[in-house]
């Protein structure tokens, strides 16, 4: 402690007097972020809060003691002393700060200095986004407004009494309006709705259980020729690669129904249909294959093929053909698996009774089907020399015998070896020309 002269010391403890006083008036804590807080040395406190923190200078303090200027400011917390030696204010951290402004805080947690320029514009920019939100909020009710709530929705439709109809409902409800109606449109409009339907394996069935199937065939046996078509054209979705609606259809009498179709239809395109149907009856369903053979469905068919001078329904029966001996000999070639074992049996047994290449040679259709490779049309040659190959172990003399099939052939195999070579110089292999080639030389093979 500094050694005083003795005449001065009443001055000494007035002067203390006075800063003790001072420090009492002003050392409460206030709301102001502005002040001056007590210190735990028990030194003076100054209170700030009547200056304008607009006007003031802000001192960061730190650690260590800095002198604290005349005007200048320090926030609340901060450690005031007065210096005796000096006579000077100076600030430090309080203990509440120097917890969260350590570096190592600083280091881990990102904390920096916010200046008084730059917590003004922190503020500014809150009032802005509460501005923005309020906007979007009256945005928002704005298009609200313009949609119905989903309670208020639920309830207009359910005073409707909209229902949703399953497929059975609608086809029982088309059976009877298809009963009931009296105009054709009335009734092409119902068979095209169930055309559209019985593509599903289920719902053919269930309208065949329903006695669908019996509005079908009567349909075939109309006057109108687009009910005649429709019909046909119902009947070959339901069946194709349907078994319970083939045996159901053959059951009643639709295969009789469809050869007298073909034999008396009139337009081309109710042949076509008709014929569509037919072939979708006959797939891999030996029993009725067996039928049509039986009831003269072959000469129903070699009539149809010679009328026809276009070729579309000579190549779809030439096809149907093909599609019934490949499944014979697929059958009979398979091999035997031991849980299906007794099922591919059955399927031979009923195969064996299908006599259909007997029926090709004796029918004259060794004759008829090379008819077709005089059509210039690539894929109807296809279809022939396919079919040809397919019948050749029966009908091998009669080949040999048709000296206009030899020259065909040697003409075809002349015209797409032709074809074949350009194909190869632009360097395409293994084309559709290059694959009929292959077919006209294999047929070849066969005859000599």
């Amino acid at each position: 402690m500094m050694l005083l002269p003795r005449a001065r010391e009443p001055s000494f403890f007035l002067l203390l007097l006075c800063c003790y006083c001072i420090a009492c008036g002003f050392g409460h804590k206030t709301n102001s972020a502005l002040t001056v807080v007590d210190n735990i040395e028990g030194s003076i406190n100054y209170d700030d809060t009547a200056v304008d923190e607009d006007d003031v200078e802000v001192i960061q303090p730190t650690q260590q003691w800095q002198t604290l200027k005349p005007g200048q400011a320090v926030p609340t917390g901060s450690h005031v002393r007065l210096n005796l030696q000096t006579g000077q204010r100076e600030v430090q951290l309080g203990e509440e700060q120097l917890k969260y402004w350590t570096q190592k805080h600083k280091k881990s947690e990102g904390i920096q200095s916010i200046s008084p320029d730059e917590m003004k514009h922190a503020m500014k920019k809150i009032k802005e986004d509460f501005k923005s939100a309020d906007k979007n909020t009256e945005a928002q009710d704005s298009v609200t407004s313009k949609y119905r709530p989903l309670d208020e929705l639920k309830r207009d439709m359910a005073q409707l009494d909209l229902l949703v109809e399953t497929d059975v409902q609608i086809m029982k409800r088309l059976l009877e309006q298809f009963n009931s109606s009296s105009t054709t449109e009335e009734r092409l409009s119902i068979l095209l709705e169930l055309e559209y339907l019985v593509h599903q394996v289920d719902n053919a069935q269930t309208l065949c259980s329903m006695g669908g199937l019996q509005f079908i065939l009567e349909g075939l046996n109309s006057t109108d020729i687009r009910i005649q078509e429709t019909s046909a054209l119902v009947l070959g979705s339901a069946l194709a690669s349907n078994p319970v609606v083939q045996v159901k259809a053959v059951e009643d009498g639709a295969l009789q129904t469809l050869l007298t179709g073909l034999a008396t239809a009139e337009p081309l395109r109710v042949k076509k249909k008709v014929l569509f149907a037919v072939a979708c009856l006959l797939r891999h369903f030996p029993y009725a294959q067996s039928y049509f053979l039986s009831h003269g469905g072959l000469q129903v068919l070699s009539e149809l093929f010679k009328a026809d001078a276009g070729g579309i329904l000579r190549t779809r029966i030439v096809t149907m053909l093909y599609d019934m001996i490949s499944e014979k000999e697929l059958i009979s070639q398979a091999g035997l698996d031991p849980v299906l074992e007794a099922s591919h049996n059955e399927r031979l047994q009923q195969y064996s009774k299908v006599s259909l290449q007997g029926e090709l040679l004796e029918k004259g259709w060794c004759t008829l089907v090379p008819q077709l490779l005089e059509s210039s049309e690539h894929d109807y040659r296809e279809k022939a020399l396919r079919a040809l190959l397919a019948m050749a172990p029966v009908c091998r003399d009669e080949y040999r015998s048709d000296g206009s099939l030899l020259d065909t052939l040697l003409q075809l195999r002349e015209q797409y070896d032709e074809m074949v070579q350009s194909e190869m110089i632009v360097g395409e292999e293994n084309s559709y020309f290059a694959q009929i080639l292959q077919l006209i030389c294999a047929l070849q093979v066969k005859i000599k």
